[in-house]
């Protein structure tokens, strides 16, 4: 895989074709995605996978006039943890335990350290940083979908608290961070001909 060549294909897409994705594919991005660098591997988000039309139709008002929200395959929506504290670091270190087959003993000083991390943050800049991390799995998920050359646009452009309400985030205790449209391009759609504009390397990168 050249990710370069992946990086420079991908565009965010105006316009969506009428063909879906499978559900393999779906699975293999949103999976792709759960595997994404998280800090201390806490994850504190949750990734809605939407396919429902008749749910997409309801946040198209609330979407700021994308209609692509309903004509893509299907849309994710990134939804950050709104309660982080010890049961974060709780869920993350029975994981653990399960994962590598160790005690409690073992990790109870990483457990302890992680969640006196959290408990130095306010309760804005935990909310910060959870939404952080779940636009570090976007990152992810978009890289994931150039390899494949799965079309994606991502948007942070939408009413939050409105996605919060019909999603019915605030109940499980979620905020809507991002979302993503997934699906294959249209052949109509002009931005794909469009040479990618991004600053060149010495304009971003510093050498220390």
């Amino acid at each position: 895989m050249d990710i370069h060549a992946a990086l420079d294909w991908r565009y965010a897409v105006r316009e969506f074709s009428s063909e879906k994705l499978s559900d393999q594919a779906v699975e293999s991005l949103v999976d792709a995605a759960r595997k994404s660098a998280s800090s201390y591997g806490l994850q504190p988000y949750k990734m809605l996978v939407i396919e429902s039309r008749a749910v997409r139709k309801d946040l198209l008002p609330y979407s700021f006039g994308q209609q692509k929200i309903l004509d893509c395959s299907h849309l994710i929506v990134f939804a950050a943890h709104t309660g982080v504290g010890d049961q974060t670091v709780d869920r993350y270190v029975k994981q653990l335990m399960e994962v590598r087959g160790v005690s409690y003993d073992d990790v109870s000083g990483y457990a302890g350290h992680m969640k006196q991390a959290l408990a130095s943050k306010s309760p804005a800049q935990k909310r910060e940083w959870a939404h952080q991390q779940a636009c570090i799995a976007l990152g992810t998920l978009l890289t994931a979908a150039a390899a494949l050359k799965i079309d994606s646009c991502p948007m942070t452009g939408f009413d939050h608290g409105a996605y919060d309400q019909v999603l019915g985030l605030t109940e499980q205790g979620l905020e809507a961070s991002a979302i993503v449209a997934l699906g294959y391009r249209s052949p109509t759609d002009k931005s794909a001909g469009l040479p990618k504009v991004r600053f060149d390397y010495e304009d971003v990168v510093i050498h220390m």
